[in-house]
């Protein structure tokens, strides 16, 4: 293998087989410039990008959101992933706003630019949605958590970054000090979200139709793509895409420990009536209900929800907290959705309006996913909250 660097590109060869990896700062300007100048000069036999069919379509169609059926989203147990997906968006859209790029955008001008010059290419990255999802399941509760408050964090966040900083994420010293603060951090999701992807790309460019390939990705994957290219030329069995295309089942335990504390409030509460009588048993149930309504329904007043969004989210909250097929999100969501029905005109102004706290509070679609997660949030504090005084001697 002969190996050749400059400031932002990275050219390996294996015999007749040359790969230049360009890395970008995704909302740099300078990044979408330069994409379009190397594949002009470089004319390669294909250009792999960073980006995957689904990602590429919203990009290209901005209509396919007003396509997105909000109730089958929260039906389907989607919502945090939606949400997550576009907290995400926000952070890069509201850096390049400063920098007059929109996120993705060098990705889209790589597939453009290979297009007019009539040169091959391929999607090369995993689907967001899939990769969301396999974060997601193996990170456990505490992970899970702390990955909510790091992108709840992210919009509340007004810090913004000059152009310089942004520039300066392209330093492989920089990307290296922000990968071992990732995996100190959030072990799973950086398993996820670089290493995992790392061998996707790599695989999927080592696939790739070609003998001289350019490879458009963010400068963060660049060292991990460059060490699997080695491990696959060198006959090393590579990554089983199958199986990084697939979201894990949930294990025997993560399939029982939602019913578990069902069933021990319910066993609590059963117990009360038969240890301390009818009025003691109707105070344990009350406290129940009073704990976790109350706590959900402050959640939905967080998200500035409709009176009767509330009202039904403290009625609602204890008894969907015992049915772990339909939280209480799904019930206030679509109720929300019913009272303030999403507009076309929220699809349209959707890429703008997650640029702020504010814009997502006035977008009725995301304040659906709003009330959903806060009301959620709130019924699962208020269980835990209330848990303790259903047993003995509590209260």
């Amino acid at each position: 293998m002969q190996e050749t660097t400059s400031q932002n590109t990275t050219r390996i060869s294996f015999g007749e087989r040359e790969y230049t990896l360009l890395g970008t700062a995704h909302v740099s300007r300078e990044s979408v410039d330069e994409v379009a100048s190397v594949i002009r000069e470089e004319t390669p036999d294909r250009v792999c990008v960073e980006i995957d069919a689904a990602r590429h379509k919203s990009l290209t169609e901005k209509s396919s959101w007003e396509n997105l059926n909000i109730y089958k989203v929260l039906r389907e147990r989607k919502g945090f992933l939606l949400l997550g997906n576009l907290v995400l968006s926000s952070f890069q859209r509201r850096i390049g706003a400063d920098l007059g790029v929109n996120p993705g955008e060098e990705m889209l001008a790589a597939v453009t630019v290979a297009q007019e010059e009539g040169i091959s290419f391929s999607l090369v990255d995993r689907q967001i949605h899939t990769t969301l999802r396999r974060a997601w399941s193996k990170a456990g509760l505490w992970g899970k958590n702390k990955m909510l408050a790091a992108l709840l964090g992210s919009v509340f966040s007004r810090e913004k970054l000059s152009a310089e900083e942004i520039e300066a994420l392209k330093s492989q010293g920089a990307l290296d000090n922000m990968m071992g603060e990732l995996a100190d951090y959030l072990p799973a999701a950086k398993a996820v979200l670089i290493d995992e992807r790392d061998q996707y790309i790599a695989a999927k460019v080592f696939q790739a139709e070609g003998n001289r390939l350019l490879v458009v990705v963010g400068a963060g994957h660049v060292p991990g793509i460059v060490k699997w290219l080695e491990k696959l030329h060198a006959g090393e069995q590579g990554p089983d895409l199958n199986e990084l295309d697939t979201v894990p089942p949930p294990g025997k335990l993560r399939k029982i420990l939602p019913w578990t504390i069902p069933a021990l409030v319910v066993g609590l509460i059963t117990w009360g009536f038969f240890r301390s009588g009818w009025d003691g048993g109707l105070q344990m149930l009350l406290r129940w209900f009073v704990i976790n309504g109350v706590l959900s329904g402050i959640g939905a007043i967080a998200a500035l929800a409709h009176p009767v969004t509330i009202i039904a989210s403290i009625l609602g909250a204890p008894f969907t907290s015992m049915n772990p097929t339909i939280g209480v999100g799904f019930v206030s969501g679509a109720l929300e959705a019913v009272l303030r029905k999403p507009r076309v005109i929220d699809f349209e102004n959707l890429h703008d309006d997650i640029l702020s706290v504010r814009g997502f509070y006035r977008n009725r679609f995301t304040h659906v996913l709003l009330v959903f997660f806060f009301t959620s949030v709130g019924s699962s504090i208020g269980t835990f909250i209330a848990l303790p005084f259903l047993f003995p001697g509590m209260g």
